[in-house]
């Protein structure tokens, strides 16, 4: 496996995703803005999306494919087996909780947004809503399986591609808006739960090489499919730990008007840097590293490890400093049309900034669990994800009636900072990461050159200014411009400093 490439074939995928996620929010902020309707869909799409993001992005690979690697070693025979095991378990369990949360549903709303409460129309539409999107969960969750198989194979490409396929349906509800009016909000839901429907249907077509789901209710419950539960619900917590940390914002931010949907838009900006950073790197280094750990490989697993940590600082550094930079330009840029207004700009701006000081955190979280991860660990993540989640929760509701919304990605930054120093010394106490000269270096090349490209990017917003104004009609094709060329100056730098060589993206790991 090549690390550069794989990662690369990845986040090509995934950074496709995003922008039609992109392209997909400019349409629900200029026909759905930041009012009640706007933070009804938002929530009802929030809970089945924190799902998706919890399963799919790496999660439940963190506690399948070291397992499943282990069964492949033994044969293809043993393997089905157990993936067939897992399979029904997932699909029983699955049709349950939806069921019993669709019975529920108000009582789970409620716990959801409770700031709802006091807009009896606001809790009326997310119950409704969210009834239609909730089943979306078990598709996804079914989805996150094939993937976690099809990654299993070293198989990137497929499974990050499928996400694809939601905002495509929502892109096309929403090119259809001045037909439905009203109604709009209720097809968009509906096609959240149909897209993961499709979704499932296209990646069990590639997954036909490697395995076919047989549905049966008559299946062993053996030690190993036990070990692998008993591994998930951990995983679960401690790998998801910022969209939990997230969803527990959006809880606290349902008491204050519009909240919801600015914290919503400033989610988005970060979230396409984290997807590469954080994520990609975490999800292609899971297979090879667990097989490195298995055949004690110390020499493959050091190695590894630190050109994961590094290319995420590569990746995660330069794209905080923009955001520092330049978050107001690049929100109005993105999403300052219609009814999406300078009000709504610079609160979800406010929020895009402090959440961009916890983005080399929120990579380092997916990158440092992993290690733990390919070691069947998955207890030692989960405590410091409890931790780091009650450090967010008592930091937001203790300063939420003083400083409002804006303390919510305060306490998101502030928690996962926390969470990632107690990853870092655990694993360096415990002799499983050990920070060496050469990555050292490498750290001050990658430091060196993003502060000399923030420098000049500074200078581009400032020089461009005026077309970066929220009435600008150039706002757009300006940031996007500024960043392409701002990327390449950084490459090129890093070329130079070496803190980039073009010989890695050869290297195999």
């Amino acid at each position: 496996m090549n690390l550069i490439k794989s990662t690369g074939t990845f986040s090509f995928f995934t950074l496709i995703s995003r922008i039609l996620g992109y392209l997909r929010d400019v349409l629900i902020a200029i026909y759905l803005g930041s009012g009640p309707i706007a933070d009804a869909f938002f929530v009802a799409f929030r809970i089945p999306n924190t799902f998706r993001r919890l399963f799919s992005e790496g999660t439940f690979n963190a506690a399948f494919v070291p397992s499943y690697s282990s069964e492949m070693v033994l044969g293809k025979n043993r393997s089905q087996k157990f993936a067939n095991k897992i399979f029904n378990l997932l699909l029983v369990s699955l049709l349950l909780i939806v069921l019993i949360i669709e019975i529920f549903m108000p009582s789970f709303v409620f716990i959801i947004a409770p700031g709802f409460s006091d807009n009896s129309d606001k809790l009326d539409l997310t119950i409704s809503l969210t009834r239609i999107t909730f089943p979306f969960l078990l598709f996804v969750s079914l989805s996150s399986f094939f993937s976690a198989i099809l990654n299993s194979h070293n198989k990137f490409a497929v499974a990050s591609a499928a996400p694809i396929i939601l905002n495509i349906f929502l892109i096309l509800i929403l090119f259809f808006q001045s037909y439905l009016n009203d109604q709009l909000v209720i097809y968009l839901s509906y096609a959240v739960t149909f897209a993961g429907i499709l979704q499932l249907i296209f990646l069990l077509f590639f997954i036909r090489k490697f395995y076919f789901p047989i549905i049966t209710l008559n299946f062993k419950i053996d030690n190993k499919v036990k070990l692998f539960f008993k591994k998930l619900l951990p995983s679960i917590f401690s790998s998801g730990v910022t969209q939990i940390n997230i969803l527990v914002g959006t809880i606290i931010a349902s008491f204050q008007a519009s909240a919801v949907s600015y914290l919503y838009y400033a989610d988005r900006i970060y979230q396409i840097n984290l997807a590469i950073a954080g994520i990609a790197i975490g999800t292609v280094l899971l297979p090879n590293l667990s097989k490195y750990i298995q055949s004690r490989n110390k020499k493959k697993i050091d190695f590894i490890q630190n050109k994961a940590l590094e290319l995420s600082l590569f990746l995660s550094l330069p794209a905080t400093i923009a955001l520092l930079i330049a978050s107001e330009e690049i929100t109005s840029a993105l999403f300052g049309y219609g009814s999406f207004d300078d009000l709504s700009v610079k609160n979800s701006a406010n929020a895009l900034f402090y959440f961009a000081l916890g983005l080399p955190a929120f990579s380092f979280i997916k990158i440092f669990s992993s290690f733990l991860f390919a070691r069947h660990n998955t207890k030692i993540p989960f405590y410091f994800s409890v931790l780091s989640v009650i450090t967010n929760i008592i930091i937001s509701v203790y300063f939420f009636n003083k400083i409002g919304f804006i303390i919510i990605p305060i306490a998101t930054t502030i928690s996962s900072w926390f969470n990632a120093i107690m990853l870092l010394m655990y694993l360096t106490n415990k002799k499983y990461y050990l920070i060496n000269l050469k990555f050292i270096k490498s750290f001050l090349k990658i430091v060196f050159s993003t502060v000399l490209t923030s420098y000049i990017f500074y200078n581009l917003i400032k020089f461009f200014s005026e077309n970066l104004t929220y009435n600008s009609e150039y706002k757009l094709i300006t940031i996007i411009l500024l960043v392409i060329v701002t990327f390449f100056i950084y490459i090129l730098i890093s070329i130079l400093t070496k803190a980039f060589k073009t010989s890695d993206i050869k290297l195999k790991y």
